[in-house]
């Protein structure tokens, strides 16, 4: 691999990473058992720095080390992760993603900024760890600890700090001419011993002494800096007899769990791990598992790593660590036999060629069926199958789901709040929802704005929530679901609502609504999407600027997407966004008007009826039928698009849905269903009402998609006037 390619994947995961240690910094302070999530952060963390020095990347390195560094200590429960410390995480986070982005424009010199931040938080890191120093200093002076009371006892104030050699000589051992004391004597030689209790427990009575039998055994408090493999081979010659048992010092099982998680990436058994970092000694291992083995054959099946633990070979919290690297590297090793990271670009000219595909396979079906030929056509058929299959699987490879957008917003909501001085929750649901990448990338922007919008002007000050018999802390909601061939996603707050009367003066103020105007109260909320309209009288960070909500229409409709709100006062509001599964490929019906041919979406179609002569005579002047005892609106297209031709004696109705709100489009053909490869419409049309996009058909012809929920919305209106007027 390219270095340039390794320093983008590099890049790539190093922001999969902060946004993981982001997702827990912001679910930490809710929940009771943190440690997991405090080693989540801190493998984030360890995995960036170790991965920018193998790229030189020294700015990311030093940085990542001073928070590595404090997290470290939270990992061993000097401190708890308070709001204020979370806070600083998520600030050194932002600092670190500032730097991957430096790395990913290739710069070579920061800016004096973003130098001038990272000192700064640099600083508050080592203040933190500086106080936890000094809290854990006092504390110490103020009151004896129970394992410093009991290390009193055993004679050594710093016995947790050194070895511990447990001996128990076989009783041969003087036979074989081994002398204990000379092992005592060569420890001294790569150590100190600060303390040796004698253990007589199996001395018999005199009478039944053997002078040549060995009875002793000792526990011995050893000081050194060698390892334990160098202090198990003192004792080579008296292993295949003797009881020994090394316990490591306390500050060694923190040596052993970063070793361990410094291991490389490799599927390794949990023995060979203990072995790896040094916890556990070869000879031990064999030890272990001839026990393992040995306990099989009795039916007593047991784990290796309870063996090492239970015959004191390591310690649980090595072990812990042990289990929880050989998990994380088999979990990776199963998502990287699952997915592959493509280049988007790669897989949009994918889709681009699989759309020209379909296109060409509409070309060869048309002519097929014009031949007349059984063979051949039935040939086409199994190829439009095939085509079929292949097109629906390059579009799921585009699809994800939305809930990585969603958590995104855990953070806004969080720094809002905390700026507005307001206690908000979000809660999000429908996140395993799918739909297209690129619709997820655009949409993103527009539902921050919304987000922001519901914090900002929906949910009230606490104070007035309680006044108002609410709870404190209000509620940001969002949902996603699929509906119609389309997704939904709402934007929920319960906050005091829209004011309908103040909206509507607003309006009539800037000139945006004549004051003669009736306007129902859907028309009204719909107005706070004019470009420049603004309720708030004092401009803020957020809002008052009068920009904003127009933006955000304009890019949910440049998606072919369609936004609208929803309110109950005193209750809340509801911003409910419509937007297409996918921008490239859809399952059309192709319905005919004179030679002009239009599609509409196949999953917001209901059903299709013919326009009987009573009714044609009927809705001459009104623009909607009986349609089984139901009214149903309903729009001619060839009115609508003026095709300025007469009408055939059998006319079409097809009946479309969207939002729950039935419409019919009434058409002189109905050509069947059509696998619709949507092209962008130029900018000169892009604004015509009632279409969506074009496609091409196979004879070559231009087809236009029409925008359901426009026209949808526009006959629900043309029937509430025609209401409105008859009243």
């Amino acid at each position: 691999m390219e270095l340039d390619d390794a320093l983008r994947t590099y890049v790539a995961e190093s922001r999969d990473l902060l946004q993981e240690m982001e997702d827990a910094l912001l679910r930490i302070e809710q929940e009771e058992d943190k440690d997991e999530l405090i080693n989540a952060i801190f493998r984030a963390a360890h995995t960036i720095k170790g991965s920018a020095g193998l790229f030189g990347l020294d700015d990311i390195v030093a940085f990542t080390h001073g928070a590595e560094s404090l997290l470290d200590k939270f990992r061993d429960g000097e401190l708890t992760m308070t709001e204020e410390m979370v806070a600083l995480f998520l600030a050194c986070g932002d600092h670190i993603t500032d730097l991957i982005d430096h790395v990913e424009m290739g710069g070579e010199k920061l800016d004096d900024e973003v130098l001038a931040k990272g000192v700064e938080l640099s600083n508050q890191l080592k203040q933190a760890g500086a106080a936890i120093m000094v809290t854990t200093v006092e504390e110490s002076l103020q009151q004896p600890h129970e394992s410093d009371l009991e290390q009193v006892i055993s004679g050594s104030s710093s016995a947790n700090e050194n070895w511990h050699i447990s001996l128990r000589f076989g009783s041969d051992s003087l036979r074989d001419g081994m002398d204990p004391l000379s092992f005592l004597r060569y420890l001294g030689t790569i150590g100190e011993i600060t303390n040796v209790s004698v253990l007589d427990d199996r001395l018999p009575a005199v009478e039944e002494m053997d002078p040549e039998s060995c009875y002793l055994g000792f526990e011995i408090n050893f000081k050194s800096n060698v390892d334990k493999q160098t202090i198990e081979s003192v004792f080579d010659f008296v292993r295949h007899d003797s009881f020994i048992r090394i316990l490591s010092p306390r500050s060694c099982i923190s040596n052993y769990i970063d070793l361990i998680q410094e291991l490389p990436e490799e599927d390794m058994y949990i023995g060979e791990i203990l072995v790896s970092c040094g916890s556990l000694t070869q000879t031990e291992l064999d030890k272990a598992l001839a026990m393992q083995e040995e306990l099989k054959q009795q039916a007593d099946i047991q784990l290796l790593g309870s063996i090492v633990v239970k015959e004191g070979m390591t310690s649980q919290p090595v072990l812990d660590a042990a289990v929880e690297k050989q998990t994380k590297v088999r979990d990776n090793k199963v998502r990287e036999n699952q997915s592959v990271r493509v280049d988007a670009d790669k897989l949009d000219h994918l889709i681009n060629l699989v759309g020209e595909l379909v296109i060409a396979g509409a070309g060869t079906q048309l002519n097929a069926t014009v031949t007349g030929d059984s063979t051949l056509i039935e040939s086409v058929s199994t190829l439009a199958r095939l085509v079929e299959e292949v097109r629906d699987s390059a579009l799921r490879l585009r699809m994800v789901q939305i809930g990585s957008t969603f958590s995104r917003f855990q953070r806004v909501v969080r720094d809002v709040s905390k700026e507005l001085k307001k206690e908000i929750d979000l809660v999000i649901t429908g996140a395993e929802t799918e739909l297209d990448k690129t619709v997820v990338e655009k949409i993103g922007d527009p539902l921050m704005h919304l987000v922001r919008n519901s914090i900002d002007h929906g949910i009230e000050a606490p104070d007035v929530r309680v006044n108002s018999g609410k709870q404190s802390n209000g509620t940001v909601c969002l949902n996603a679901y699929h509906d119609s061939g389309s997704i939904v996603i709402e934007v929920t707050d319960d906050g005091g609502g829209l004011d309908r009367d103040r909206i509507l003066s607003k309006a009539i103020e800037k000139g945006l609504v004549n004051p003669d105007h009736s306007l129902d109260d859907a028309e009204i909320y719909n107005l706070i999407f004019e470009p420049g309209f603004s309720t708030v009288d004092q401009v803020s960070n957020l809002s008052g600027r009068g920009v904003g909500m127009d933006v955000v229409k304009r890019n949910i409709t440049a998606l072919r997407g369609t936004v609208d709100v929803d309110s109950s006062p005193g209750e809340g509001t509801v911003f409910r966004v419509r937007m297409p599964l996918t921008l490239a490929i859809i399952d059309g019906f192709l319905v005919g008007v004179d030679k002009s041919s239009f599609v509409v979406p196949l999953d917001t179609v209901l059903e299709c009826v013919e326009l009987s002569e009573a009714n044609r005579t009927i809705t001459t002047d009104q623009h909607y039928i009986n349609l089984r005892g139901e009214v149903l609106p309903f729009i001619r297209l060839r009115e609508m698009f003026e095709i300025g031709v007469k009408p055939p004696r059998r006319e079409n109705v097809v009946v479309v849905h969207c939002g729950g709100v039935k419409a019919g489009l009434v058409v002189d053909k109905l050509m069947g269903e059509f696998q619709t490869v949507i092209k962008p419409l130029g900018n000169i049309f892009c604004h015509v009402n009632g279409v969506g996009g074009s496609t091409i058909l196979g004879n070559g012809e231009v087809a236009l998609i029409l925008d359901v929920p426009g026209l949808v919305q526009q006959a629900s209106q043309n029937e509430r006037q025609v209401a409105s007027t008859a009243a």
